[in-house]
């Protein structure tokens, strides 16, 4: 418990920290009294949403890999797979910010940007996408940060960007009067600051070394069979927002602002459960390598019980402050009766989405990445669209009540199916939890090409440095 409350509570600190500078950052931009520029800056949210959620998925796979080489005393393995699979991310996000850069005009145009918005926002993604692989090597090397059991420079490479970008920020925006391009400046900037620190940081645990051409392949796939399938699941969020946002809007602009009112108090009155998902990862991937299955077992009890006090304190909180809360945002009617609702009842429905994240988080370090895929995805269409169609017909509360109970639904589910995954666990090997059966090249034939390479690799190695079985070895 201890643990997994030490590498939570320092991976909440750096995101509230984050999400406080994404508000202040709307806050300039709002201080500009241009509606286009506020506008602009949602629409470069949501497709900065998709570019992110690869580095995520991408930085996941890297802690789920090498933290297990690490528990399985692997530390040279460890170090370069890291390495290979670094070098990986950097390519694929300054392709991807390549891509963003030359289309920006018609994204944004699938995104429903049109006018001086549309303009204002391609500006800023021009600005900020040939930039994007900083942020992956600074995720990257905040996930080997959490793999080690650093939780303290962990924490430290995000609040120096976060640090970073709220000093940057009003000097460029207002200072130097560069209005929403100030905003993307400082955005790349931070991101300098974040990939190296945490480079630095990841280098004095010698955790990286110049990668091997002959490996970088191989390392690809065995991490990249946990990655692709952690992107998916990233990427199924904003399926389930966009269900909700078109349902309050049957309703009207009240109830369309009531609901981005609690999608902005969630991130910060949460960030302990958004933490806990990518801190307690690491901590299973190391038991699991190490063979202490009962410890697998002790995390996942763990941190749902954290899920579920840091969903009761944030109740007890948001419960007799919603007036303040409903003053502080100026709702009126609609809107006011949307966070009412929230702070007195539907707030302890993300107990659900938070066991939801955690049993995600289980399947993604434990060699069964599909299944938080699938439960993801499940979450934002089976999980969303019926019951939010039926909630429709009782207003927009009715919505906010439906989107909690298919959470209710799918996050027991999950958490369930997580249990039945680390009964079904096997020392140095991964086993089936459940019985469907997967595809052939998936995450979970990933781990177990590892646990097969874990005994044949140090043979191999020491073949490779031999000049008369290098060929034979890299074959």
């Amino acid at each position: 418990m201890r643990h997994v409350v030490v590498m939570a509570g320092t991976g909440a600190i750096g995101l509230m920290a984050v999400f406080a500078v994404d508000l202040l950052n709307l806050f300039y931009i709002s201080r500009l009294n241009d509606p286009a520029l506020t506008a602009a800056i949602g629409f470069t949210g949501a497709v900065g949403y998709v570019q992110i959620a690869v580095s995520i998925g991408m930085s996941i796979g890297l802690g789920a890999v090498t933290a297990r080489q690490i528990g399985c005393g692997h530390h040279e393995r460890a170090r370069r797979i890291a390495s290979s699979f670094l070098l990986v991310m950097i390519a694929t996000t300054a392709l991807l910010g390549l891509g963003m850069l030359l289309f920006s005009a018609p994204i944004l145009h699938l995104f429903g940007a049109t006018g001086r918005a549309a303009e204002q926002a391609g500006r800023y993604i021009r600005i900020v996408s040939p930039g994007l692989w900083l942020i992956a090597v600074g995720m990257g090397c905040s996930s080997l940060l959490r793999a080690v059991g650093d939780a303290r420079r962990s924490m430290n490479v995000t609040l120096v960007g976060a640090l970073a970008s709220a000093a940057l920020d009003p000097l460029l925006i207002f200072g130097l009067h560069l209005g929403l391009e100030g905003a993307a400046i400082s955005t790349v900037l931070s991101r300098g600051f974040v990939a190296a620190l945490g480079f630095h940081a990841v280098r004095r645990h010698d955790m990286l070394e110049w990668p091997a051409a002959r490996y970088i392949l191989s390392d690809a796939r065995l991490v990249g069979g946990v990655a692709t399938p952690a992107i998916l699941t990233n990427l199924a969020t904003p399926i389930g927002g966009l269900v909700v946002t078109h349902a309050m809007a049957t309703f009207g602009l009240a109830a369309v602002a009531g609901q981005a009112t609690i999608d902005r108090i969630v991130p910060v009155a949460f960030a302990f459960v958004f933490a806990l998902t990518g801190s307690v990862g690491p901590i299973m991937s190391q038991n699991l390598g190490a063979g202490q299955l009962d410890r697998v077992h002790q995390t996942l009890v763990a941190s749902l019980k954290l899920v579920a006090l840091c969903v009761a304190v944030t109740w007890l909180i948001l419960l007799p402050a919603q007036n303040l809360v409903v003053a502080g945002f100026s709702a009126q009617g609609t809107t006011a009766a949307l966070i009412r609702l929230f702070c007195t009842w539907t707030v302890g429905g993300y107990v659900f989405i938070g066991m939801l994240f955690v049993a995600n988080t289980a399947f993604n370090n434990l060699g069964f990445p599909l299944y938080s895929t699938l439960f993801n995805w499940g979450r934002a269409t089976l999980g969303t669209i019926p019951f939010v169609w039926i909630g429709m017909r009782y207003g927009p509360c009715g919505v906010q009540i439906g989107q909690v109970l298919g959470s209710v639904v799918v996050g027991s589910w999950a958490v369930l199916s997580a249990f039945s995954v680390v009964r079904r666990l096997k020392p140095g090997r991964v086993t089936p939890g459940l019985a469907t059966e997967l595809p052939a090249r998936t995450a979970k034939s990933a781990m177990v090409e590892l646990d097969e390479l874990d005994e044949e690799q140090q043979v191999a190695d020491d073949l490779a440095d031999r000049p008369g079985n290098r060929t034979a070895t890299s074959a």
